[in-house]
């Protein structure tokens, strides 16, 4: 099969190309999130677990998977098919990458390139009670379907399944994201364009950082600024304090952050969060003032704080929000592929 496969052609090249521009933009991607994907000679070349989209373009990103043997594990919901390890193509992988933890998904679609992103338009909507009569009003027209929130990996791949119909070519994921698919990497970018277009709504103006105050906070512990100023706007809206408070709003969020968010009680400084909570945090909110984060804090828990600042901005303060359970929390935490990324991230394998 390996002779078979042309990593050089114009389309791969626009995939990469296409990967990267994508990646390089906190609003669709953060961090390590996100994937892509071309199918040719029979062979998936999806994103390796833990890179990022924003190298693709010079970085070999992309792991090689036999599709017709996952597509016989996923219809019989084997265990292999969960990470897909067992069919990658070893003679084409030479740095031995995993697979996303999407690649499943990917391969349920049957056209040839298929985007997933982490678009914070399109999750400030599914995560909302009522994402499909939002997305009915926004969407109309298209060929999409909505799948509640499941594990990402075979569950995910499974709930897809119950509601894929042969034209369908938008997924927008509960508490997750937004998948679209189409035959060229032209119309992969027109029509994801065209889906966040429709999707996009203004963010919630948020007061200005109290870096002053932020610093005192931090004083005499392991804590600092975030990298972004962006990140603090979670705690400076009241709004979005409030919707971060109450628990975990999609799976990248508990890897790389935790469950939910920890806010700073009244009269609370760094240390005294920490000693109430008996741990160290990643990042902490203080409402009205902004956000710290851990010092050991990498470059993709600082992407991930971006992005729920970004995300809970354009949902509405009086919406009815679904949010993670603690057993879907404790899937993730407890799920050997999330542990591989975590792995990584601590590492700071993730920026090669």
């Amino acid at each position: 099969m390996g002779g078979l496969v042309n990593t050089g052609t114009s389309e791969f090249r626009m995939l990469r190309s296409l990967s990267a521009s994508i990646g390089a933009d906190p609003l669709l991607v953060q961090g390590a999130g996100g994937n892509t994907s071309i199918k040719q000679a029979g062979v998936l070349w999806i994103k390796a677990s833990g890179t990022w989209l924003k190298n693709a373009r010079d970085d070999e990103i992309m792991v090689p998977v036999a599709l017709a043997p996952l597509l016989d594990a996923v219809a019989q919901r084997s265990p292999a098919a969960e990470t897909a390890g067992q069919f990658t193509l070893a003679d084409l992988n030479p740095r031995q990458l995993r697979p996303s933890i999407e690649t499943t998904v990917h391969a349920l679609l049957p056209q040839k390139i298929v985007v997933h992103v982490h678009c914070v338009e399109t999750i400030s909507i599914a995560v909302q009670a009522n994402a499909e009569a939002l997305l009915e009003e926004r969407l109309r027209g298209l060929d999409w379907a909505f799948v509640p929130y499941r594990r990402p990996g075979l569950p995910l791949a499974q709930g897809i399944a119950e509601r894929l119909k042969p034209a369908t070519n938008v997924l927008v994921l509960g508490n997750h994201g937004l998948v679209v698919a189409a035959d060229t990497v032209a119309e992969a970018a027109l029509l994801l364009q065209r889906v966040t277009g429709l999707l996009a709504r203004p963010p919630r103006p948020a007061p200005a950082p109290d870096l002053d105050a932020l610093l005192r906070l931090a004083a005499g512990s392991d804590y600092r600024l975030p990298a972004s100023a962006a990140a603090h706007d979670v705690a400076t809206d009241l709004a979005s304090c409030r919707i971060a408070a109450s628990g975990s709003l999609y799976p990248d969020h508990v890897i790389f952050l935790g469950v939910g968010s920890v806010i700073a009680g009244p009269g609370e400084n760094a240390a005294a969060i920490v000693a109430r909570t008996a741990a160290a945090p990643t990042s902490l909110l203080f409402p009205g003032k902004g956000v710290l984060m851990r010092r050991d804090a990498n470059a993709g828990a600082e992407a991930m704080a971006r992005c729920l600042a970004d995300v809970v901005a354009r949902v509405d303060g009086a919406a009815r929000v679904n949010y993670l359970s603690p057993k879907e929390n404790a899937e993730l935490l407890n799920w050997d592929a999330e542990k591989y990324r975590q792995q990584l991230n601590r590492e700071g394998a993730t920026l090669q």
